[in-house]
Formats: C-alpha cells, structure tokens, sequence
C-alpha cells in the first residue's frame, strides 16, 4: 500500500485543507501486509471521522491500512472539522465540499475507479451520518454505505434529554433553521429513499449511547424497504469497537473483484 498526505486548496470551503489516502500497491516482499491491485482504476471507499476526530483518526487509532492492503481498495479520508458534513449556517460549506468537490478532486489527483459499482462510503459517529446522508442524497454514486455508531437521529438529538448536541456545535452548523424533515435528517431522507438507494450498513453498540438513534433510523428504512444490514451487538462508542467492526464493513463491501495479493 501506498500512503499519502494531500494537502491542497478548496474551492468550496475558500482554504487550505487536507485529506489521507491509502492508494493500492501490489507488493513481492514477505514483509509487511500482503498487498493486492486489479489492472485497471482501483475502487474507493470515502472514510469519514467523527465529530472529535480529524482525517488522521482513521490511520493513528485502526488498522485500517493493513486491513484494506489485500482488496486492492483505495481509502479517502477527508478532513471536514465539527460540522456534520453540512453547509454550516455561520460557518463553512462542508456538504458542497464532500459531495461535490472532493470527487472530483481526487480524480484528479489518484488513479480511481469513477464507477458506481467500484464507490462506497463508510464513517463513524458523526461520520456514519454523513456517509448515510452522502449516500441518501447521492444514490446515484454509491453501490454501499456504513455508518458505525452513526448519529443518525440529528433532528431528535437536538433537544435529548441526557446527550444532546452540543450546542455550539448546533448554533454554527444549523443555527435557528429547522432540521426535522429537511436534507439534513437522515431519518426523513430514508423515508422517502427510492428504488436506487444503495445497501446500507448499520452497526451500534448496545451499550452506546446513539443505540436508540439507530434503532429508530433502521426501522424507518426497513418500513420503507430500503436494504439495510444490522449489528447491534454489545459494545461502547470508542475505537476498540470501531477497529473491529470497520473489519465487518470491509468484509461486506460488494467488491466486484477481491485481488488476490501478489506476493512469493
């Protein structure tokens, strides 16, 4: 595998921002993770981060390079800071910036597949609502989404009783506008989710506290009969959790070829 730090100038967002990519290497030596490529454009998996996380997180607290080094699988994991993947009211246009302008940038940049059969998203917490979210309202792109312990409940989160959002958090992303039913509630999105709407991938710990969150996001895909494959086994909203569950979502993924790793 092959792994690289891009820093460069967005557009939408109007700054300097960065993201991590794990790019596909075959590999001869015994040494190291066995590493597997196909001939032609790699597929990709957009990995997001959580609220308190950056684009390192991934990398500094998983596997997850040695993991995907035998599926020949490109990783993309953006930065997009506290913002829940949205176009912040009194802050930034993050939404534009992940579903608009980070595809085409890595085109530019990487060698990927542009194929929707060859695209997946996957991300935690407040990662696993934006890859639902991205997924939701881009069917069209993907062919699977994953969120593990995803807030997938924003607008019932706004006002919990125990865990609400924090409040700051609230004021620069939506401010005073309405969420409950509009773009940026994944419970009303996959409501109305259509017959193209991609597999989706949902994993929460019983004992984390979004687990009532996914509860009530599965079952509004379920009765509008949207795909969705369930975990809810036991465990916390922390990275030994997330480690061993991001190896589930690799192993779910409809990769179309899974390479067998080139090594003597």
């Amino acid at each position: 595998m092959a792994l690289a730090r891009c820093d460069f100038f967005s557009e939408a967002l109007g700054l300097d921002t960065s993201m991590q990519v794990i790019l596909p290497q075959p590999t001869t030596s015994p040494v190291g993770p066995a590493g597997g490529a196909a001939d032609d454009d790699p597929p990709v998996l957009y990995l997001l981060h959580g609220l308190t996380d950056d684009e390192t997180g991934w990398l500094r607290r998983t596997s997850i390079e040695r993991y995907v080094a035998p599926l020949g699988l490109a990783v993309v994991m953006p930065r997009a800071e506290r913002s829940f993947y949205a176009d912040e009211e009194h802050g930034n246009r993050f939404w534009t910036f992940l579903a608009d302008e980070l595809p085409q940038v890595c085109q530019s940049f990487f060698r990927l597949s542009e194929r929707r059969e060859d695209t997946f998203v996957a991300g935690l917490s407040m990662g696993g609502y934006g890859a639902v979210k991205w997924a939701l309202r881009r069917p069209e792109r993907f062919a699977a989404a994953a969120s593990l312990s995803g807030a997938l409940n924003v607008a019932h989160r706004r006002n919990h009783p125990t865990r609400p959002v924090n409040a700051e958090v609230w004021h620069t992303v939506w401010g005073d506008r309405p969420v409950a039913g509009r773009d940026d509630d994944t419970v009303a999105l996959v409501r109305a989710a259509g017959p193209d709407t991609p597999p989706l991938y949902v994993a929460c710990g019983t004992e984390d506290f979004l687990h009532e969150d996914n509860l009530a996001f599965v079952e509004a895909a379920r009765e509008q009969g949207v795909p969705v494959t369930v975990d809810f086994s036991p465990g916390d909203h922390d990275w030994a959790y997330w480690d061993t569950k991001i190896q589930d979502v690799l192993a779910w993924l409809p990769l179309r070829t899974r390479p067998r790793a080139e090594v003597h």
